[in-house]
Parts: structure tokens; sequence; C-alpha cells
């Protein structure tokens, strides 16, 4: 796992969304095709900005699959992550191959038919943040890190979905949905290649926790740790509490 730190999340998305466009290029070349996992939530805003902008990724050779979504919410909520993907990532580049998770209907029947097309062959590269509660996709604590499902239907804890209200996705707490159909761990570390955008203040704890904590289901993204093809991007805000364990770069 490396860790690379930068002065502020602008930066951060910039550096990250070079390195993601440096592994797309190569793989489409390589390989014909690119096979990713893309996060949502506000932490991915200034990397997915700059990621759909990178010069020279056919985007045409890119199959791309859905980290999470809320049960029960409609597409045309501000908060739905079908919405999110499909703004901010699916028309700006004019991904033709995706794979979106749809919460409303059955979601354990969406989690199986996403997670058959998600298991037919390898990720070559996920994009994912990190929750305040530490949650890695919408595995809140205490973590399944044993499921081999590709997705699973969880129950959201009070922390995440307080969060999802700080962030400005939902009016109250009560607005926001009680469950979601998630990635599993298992399937996440699968990836060839993860990286992780975790910029703010708001997430320095969980990431002293993740990064310099023992591996726990306690801090989901600990698992984080045991994959050893990783690059965890932090500002300095996300990093403010990391001490002298953490060897970064940048």
């Amino acid at each position: 796992m490396q860790i690379k730190i930068f002065d502020d999340k602008n930066s951060l998305g910039r550096a990250a969304a070079e390195h993601a466009a440096r592994t797309l290029r190569k793989i489409v070349q390589e390989q014909n095709c690119a096979r990713i996992i893309a996060a949502t939530g506000a932490s991915q805003f200034e990397f997915l900005d700059a990621l759909t902008t990178a010069p020279g990724i056919d985007w045409s050779f890119v199959e791309m699959f859905h980290l999470d979504e809320y049960v029960g919410l409609p597409v045309t909520h501000p908060a739905s992550f079908r919405k999110y993907l499909l703004e901010r990532l699916i028309n700006k580049t004019r991904i033709k191959n995706y794979h979106l998770l749809n919460g409303e209907g059955d979601p354990n029947a969406a989690a199986r038919q996403v997670g058959n097309e998600l298991s037919a062959s390898l990720v070559d590269v996920a994009f994912v943040g990190i929750g305040e509660n530490g949650h890695l996709a919408f595995n809140d604590p205490p973590a399944d890190f044993h499921i081999e499902s590709p997705y699973i239907v969880v129950e959201l804890d009070e922390a995440c979905r307080r969060q999802q209200v700080n962030e400005g996705w939902f009016a109250t707490i009560a607005d926001v949905p009680t469950r979601a159909i998630s990635m599993t761990v298992q399937q996440i570390l699968k990836a060839k290649e993860i990286i992780a955008v975790v910029p703010d203040t708001r997430k320095a704890q969980a990431v002293k926790s993740c990064l310099e904590g023992e591996i726990s289901p306690m801090s989901p993204a600990s698992i984080l740790q045991r994959h050893s093809n990783t690059t965890i991007y932090l500002d300095k805000n996300s990093a403010s509490l990391l001490g002298s364990k953490v060897t970064a770069s940048s």
C-alpha cells in the first residue's frame, strides 16, 4: 500500500486522475478492454472532473461497474448514485458498456444480476473512497470480510446515514434509506489495482484508524492494507492525524 499526500483536494484529485488515466491508457492498449469499478460521493468530485477530461483514454473500450446504491431511491433523486455516475462519468465520457445497480425493485435480484456480470472476468482497477465511519463501499462496521458474493444488501448504520445528510444529499437523517446494495469487501480486493481518493478533515479519524490501526471489521477500509497494489490519495486535512508509522510520498 502506498500513501500520497497533497496540499488540498484539488491537487489530490488531479494527481489521482493522472494515475488513473495512465492506468486506463495502458490497460486499453494491452488488453483492448479495461474493467473498472467507480465510486461516488462528494469525495470523488475533483477526481472524476479531472479523469473525465484526461486526454488519450478511449472510453469505448472501458467497462464500468457500480460500487453501491441505495435501496428504494429513484434514479431521479439527487442522492441517487446511478444519477451521479450518469451525470459525472457516463455521459461525460460516453461509456457505452456500464452496469448500474437498480435498487428500486428487488435489491437481491439486482445484486445477483450485476454480480453475475462482474464475476465474468477480473476487474483491472477499482476507484474507491473511505467513509467517515471507515466504511468501504457501503460495508459499514462491523464489515463482513469473508462473504464471497460480489454484491450484498446491507443495513446502513447511523454514522453512515448522518454523513449523507452532512454532505447535503438529504435534508434529514429520516430521509436517508436504511438499506443499500454494496459491493463486498472480498470483491473489491479482487481488483488488480485499487485507487482510493480520500480528502477532507472529516475523514481524518477514519484514515488514521484504517491506515495505522489493526486490520479489523470495525474499520472496514483497514482491509486495504492487505492489497499489494493499492494507492491511497490524501490531502493534508485527511492525513492530519497520521503519525510516524505511515510513510507517505507525493
